[in-house]
C-alpha cells in the first residue's frame, strides 16, 4: 500500500569466455526477433506526478504491449531524474537531505505508474550506484578521446532548464513588478548572468554528422514536423556545450572523474540512463542501439541534438528512433499551477477508470500538435466507443437472452460461403456484400494496427479498431438474430453464423486492444473464453471456418459472466481538477 497524493493506493501487479558466448547468442536472438529497448524520460523529482508524465509513460508501454503482442522480444524503462540545482534547491526548502526526498517522490512516480497499469521492466533512478559507474564510464570515455575540455564559460543560466543560454536564446520581458528581466525564449524562465570554469563538450565537432545522420535515416526523428524542427536548428553554428558545473554551486550530482571540484551536468548525467539500462559499459551491445526513445518536444534538443552528439563522440551509434509527443492542454490552457488546473491522473483514473483513462489519452493524444483536455470530451468518448460500441457489442451476443446455450457459436459455410464460392451457393447463402467487406476490413485490421504503432500514430490505430467495432454492430443489426426461429434448423444455422462472426470479431478487437486498456481487454476476452495463451497474434486464425479450416473455438463455452464490459460515465459529475503534490509515502 503506498499512498499519492494524500490517498491510500492499491497496486495491480562466470568465466568471461561463457559470459561473452551468451552475450553474443542474445545479440543474434535480440535481432532476429526485432528486439527493442523502448524508454520514457526519467522524470525530474522537484515535484510530483501528472498528467504529461503519464501521457509519456502510457504511449512508450502501449509501444511496449503491442510488440510483446507479435511477441518480438521487448524492454520498458522508466525512472526518475534525481540530480541538479533544482533538486538541491527543492530539498533545502523542503528542509530535507535530498536523497530522502527524490527517495519520497521517486516513490510517487513508480506508484502512479503501477496504477496505471504501465508494464516497465526497467525503472532506473541516477542515484543509483550502478548508474553513477555508467557515467563515470562513459565521461572517461568522452575525456579520453579528446571532446572534453576545460575552459571559462559566461553566459545567460537558467535554473530550472539547467542550462546556459546563448544572447540570441533569450529576450526581454515585464515581470508582474513592471521590472524588465531577461527570460529563456523557449521556456519563459528567468535567467541570470553567470561566469565559471568548467568543462566543455566539442558539440561544435558534430553539426555536419548529425545532419549526415538525420539525411540518412529519414526516420530517426519522428512525426516528421518534429524532424524538420531538427534539421532547422542544425542549419545554425552548434556552441560547445558545457557539461560540468563548479561543486562549490552544484553538490548534489556525481563528482566529475577526477576532479572534485565539479559536478556532471544534469543532462549529461540523465542521458545517459538510457546505457545504463543496456547494461553500459560492459553489457550494452545486446540492446544498443535498437533503442526508441520517446520524449516530449520539450526536451527534444536534448534528445536529437546533444544525446546523438555524446554518443558519436563515446564511438557508439546514436538511437535507432526517437518518437517525440506534443502537450496537453486543459480547457485551451497550458497546466499551471498558478493557474491551479494540473490533472492529477490518480483523480481521473478514480473517475474514469484506468483504463478509460488510459483510452483517452491514447485514443486522442495526437502526437504532432496540442491536445485539450476536459471532462466533457472524455466522457463522451468513452461513453460511445466503450460502453455503448464495444461492450454493447459484446453484450448483444453474450447475453443469456440471445445467447441461451452461452457458446461461442457454429459457423454454416453454407450461409456464409467464402467469397469464392458464394455465387455457387447463392439458394442457402444468407450473407450479402456489405458482410463480406466487414469480413475483409477485419482481416486486414491487424497489419493496419501495425502499422499505425510503427508510425506512432495510435491514436489512428484506436479509430481503425474503433470503425471496424461499429462495422460489427451494424452487421449484427442487419441481420437481427433476435428475430430468427432457434426451432427452425436453416435458421439456427444462420443464428449460429452471426454469433460466430460476431465473437471472432470481438477475440480481434480483444487482443488489438490489449496494449491499450489490458483490464477491459481481459475482461472481454475471458467473456469469450479464450485463454490467456490465445492472446497473442500469432496462429491468430481470425475466422478459420470460413476458410474451410478448423477453429478452437467454434462451439465453445463462454466464461463466466463478469458483468457490464465498462459502465457509462455520467456526464454531469465534474471531473476535479487538483495537482499532484509532496506528500510523506
Amino acid at each position: 500500500m503506498s499512498w499519492v497524493c494524500g490517498r491510500a493506493l492499491s497496486l495491480s501487479q562466470p568465466c568471461v569466455s561463457v559470459l561473452s558466448a551468451w552475450r553474443s547468442v542474445h545479440r543474434r536472438w535480440a535481432q532476429r526477433s526485432g528486439g527493442a529497448l523502448l524508454t520514457t524520460p526519467i522524470f525530474y523529482v522537484n515535484a510530483g506526478p501528472h498528467l504529461g508524465h503519464v501521457h509519456s509513460v502510457l504511449l512508450a508501454d502501449c509501444l511496449h504491449r503491442e510488440r510483446a503482442l507479435r511477441r518480438r522480444e521487448t524492454r520498458l524503462s522508466t525512472g526518475t531524474d534525481e540530480h541538479g540545482l533544482k533538486i538541491q534547491q527543492a530539498a533545502e526548502a523542503a528542509g530535507k537531505d535530498p536523497y530522502q526526498f527524490c527517495s519520497q517522490v521517486s516513490d510517487q512516480f513508480r506508484a502512479v505508474f503501477d496504477h496505471t497499469l504501465i508494464s516497465y521492466t526497467d525503472y532506473i533512478r541516477t542515484t543509483e550506484e550502478h548508474h553513477k559507474r555508467a557515467v563515470e564510464a562513459f565521461w572517461t570515455v568522452l575525456s579520453e578521446r579528446g571532446y572534453i575540455y576545460k575552459g571559462v564559460y559566461e553566459g545567460w543560466y537558467s535554473t530550472p532548464d539547467e542550462s546556459f543560454l546563448t544572447e540570441s536564446q533569450v529576450m526581454h520581458i515585464q515581470d508582474q513588478k513592471g521590472n524588465l528581466v531577461k527570460v529563456s525564449s523557449e521556456s519563459g524562465h528567468q535567467v541570470y548572468w553567470t561566469r565559471e570554469e568548467n568543462y566543455m563538450f566539442k558539440l561544435s565537432d558534430f553539426r555536419s554528422l548529425l545532419l549526415k545522420w538525420l539525411e540518412s535515416h529519414k526516420h530517426a526523428v519522428y512525426p516528421e514536423k518534429f524532424y524538420q524542427i531538427v534539421l532547422q536548428w542544425l542549419q545554425e553554428d552548434l556552441p560547445d556545450l558545457s557539461v560540468s558545473r563548479e561543486r562549490s554551486r552544484l553538490k548534489w550530482g556525481i563528482p566529475v572523474p577526477g576532479d572534485s571540484q565539479q559536478t556532471v551536468y544534469v543532462w549529461l548525467d540523465a542521458l545517459v540512463n538510457y546505457l545504463t539500462v543496456a547494461g553500459y559499459p560492459e553489457a550494452h551491445h545486446s540492446w544498443w542501439p535498437a533503442v526508441h526513445h520517446v520524449v516530449g518536444k520539450d526536451i527534444l534538443k536534448f534528445h536529437a541534438i546533444y544525446w546523438p552528439a555524446f554518443l558519436m563522440a563515446a564511438g557508439l551509434a546514436p538511437p535507432e528512433r526517437i518518437y517525440v509527443h506534443s502537450h496537453w492542454t486543459v480547457h485551451g490552457q497550458k497546466m499551471s499551477k498558478s493557474l491551479g488546473n494540473v490533472v492529477d491522473p490518480i483523480d481521473c483514473c478514480g473517475q474514469y477508470t484506468v483504463d478509460g483513462f488510459r483510452y483517452f489519452l491514447l485514443r486522442q493524444g495526437v502526437p504532432d500538435r496540442d491536445c485539450d483536455f476536459y471532462h466533457e470530451k472524455v466522457v463522451q468518448l468513452l461513453n460511445a466507443e466503450l460502453a455503448d460500441a464495444l461492450g454493447g457489442l459484446l453484450n448483444r451476443c453474450s447475453a443469456p437472452a440471445m445467447n441461451p446455450a452461452q457458446d461461442y457459436g457454429f459457423f454454416s459455410n453454407s450461409c456464409f460461403p467464402n467469397k469464392q464460392d458464394r455465387f455457387d451457393r447463392a439458394v442457402s447463402a444468407r450473407a450479402v456484400e456489405e458482410d463480406y467487406q466487414l469480413i475483409e476490413v477485419v482481416e486486414n485490421l491487424p497489419v493496419e494496427v501495425q502499422t499505425h504503432y510503427e508510425n506512432f500514430q495510435i491514436y489512428k490505430a484506436l479509430e481503425a479498431i474503433d470503425t471496424c467495432v461499429r462495422l460489427t454492430n451494424r452487421f449484427f443489426q442487419r441481420h437481427m438474430p433476435w428475430k430468427l426461429d432457434r426451432n427452425k434448423p436453416f435458421e439456427k444455422l444462420w443464428l449460429d453464423t452471426i454469433m460466430y462472426v460476431t465473437m471472432e470479431c470481438l477475440r480481434m478487437y480483444g487482443t488489438l486492444l490489449q496494449p491499450v486498456v489490458p483490464s477491459i481487454a481481459d475482461k472481454l476476452l475471458s467473456r469469450l473464453g479464450v485463454a490467456q495463451n490465445e492472446r497473442t497474434l500469432k496462429d491468430f486464425g481470425f475466422l478459420a471456418r470460413y476458410h474451410g479450416k478448423y477453429c478452437s473455438f467454434e462451439g465453445r463455452k463462454l466464461g463466466p459472466d463478469t458483468g457490464v464490459l465498462f459502465h457509462r460515465l455520467d456526464p454531469h459529475k465534474s471531473q476535479k481538477i487538483r495537482g499532484p503534490s509532496i506528500i510523506k509515502l
